[in-house]
């Protein structure tokens, strides 16, 4: 479900400040609509440049993302944005990215941008993933399985973004990720799975969207028996994401994952 967006200047004052000593005078603030978890997206123009600040509450229950967020920012490299700040103040919780340029990516079939972010798939496959406190996909979705062991199937030692959204792939001469908040230890095969029902859900087919997955050096280290039971867990997820928020962005990831899910059982006939 979409976040309440606030405006840069209902923060308080003094919140403001520690953001300026960060960023230099702020000239304009643009309110951010993509995206879905952060209270505060805006985008500043100051006199250091151009800056990306997102933020929740200091007692909001993923309030815990942004320290994550902030963590695994200095091993990103050129994959995410830099992080120019970290402010705990006056009830907020706030991350100042240097702002990156560029377009939200486009997923649908036929799309110049598709190979781009299997390039990205594969420039993060070949990171180390870094020594901060990352959640463990066997965690993460446990309950979402039908059965322990296929939770096991899920661990592994590999950096994971997790959220695919188109919002947080940037396209300019390349494809960039942002919003690290989620970001998860485990299998390697998990990024690219994850990125099969964002494409179903821009308009592929689900053997299309595998075909593209495949692409990605990491898909085939995955089991098809594996696969198929992480598309039910992952629809099963989205379904109990379904029935806590009706939104017709919730409900489309809905369908997405349950289509997907539907094709893998149909392999197994």
């Amino acid at each position: 479900m979409p976040s309440v967006r606030i405006q840069y200047f209902a923060l308080p004052h003094s919140v403001r400040s520690l953001i300026e000593e960060v960023t230099g005078p702020v000239h304009a603030a643009q309110q951010v609509d993509a995206g879905k978890n952060s209270h505060l997206a805006i985008r500043l123009e100051a006199a250091g440049g151009t800056y990306f600040v997102k933020g929740l509450p200091s007692d909001h229950r993923w309030v815990f993302t942004q320290q994550r967020e902030a963590d695994i920012a200095p091993y990103l490299e050129d994959v995410g944005a830099d992080l120019a700040g970290h402010i705990v103040s006056g009830g907020w919780d706030l991350l100042v990215f240097t702002a990156l340029q560029g377009r939200h990516v486009d997923y649908r079939p036929g799309s110049a941008d598709l190979p781009l972010v299997v390039g990205l798939l594969h420039d993060i496959a070949a990171m180390k993933c870094p020594p901060v406190d990352l959640r463990r996909a066997e965690v993460r979705w446990a309950e979402y399985v039908d059965r322990p062991a296929a939770a096991e199937e899920l661990a592994g030692s590999s950096l994971l973004h997790t959220d695919w959204n188109d919002t947080n792939v940037l396209i300019s001469d390349r494809a960039r990720l942002v919003d690290w908040g989620w970001a998860t230890r485990g299998a390697a095969w998990l990024d690219p799975a994850l990125w099969v029902i964002w494409l179903i859900a821009a308009g592929h087919t689900p053997p299309a969207a595998e075909q593209w997955a495949e692409k990605v050096s990491t898909w085939s280290s995955g089991s098809p028996e594996a696969v198929t039971r992480f598309a039910a867990a992952n629809a099963r997820f989205w379904l109990s994401e379904g029935e806590r928020t009706q939104d017709a962005w919730t409900l489309r990831l809905v369908k997405a994952s349950e289509s997907w899910a539907s094709h893998r059982r149909s392999l197994e006939i």
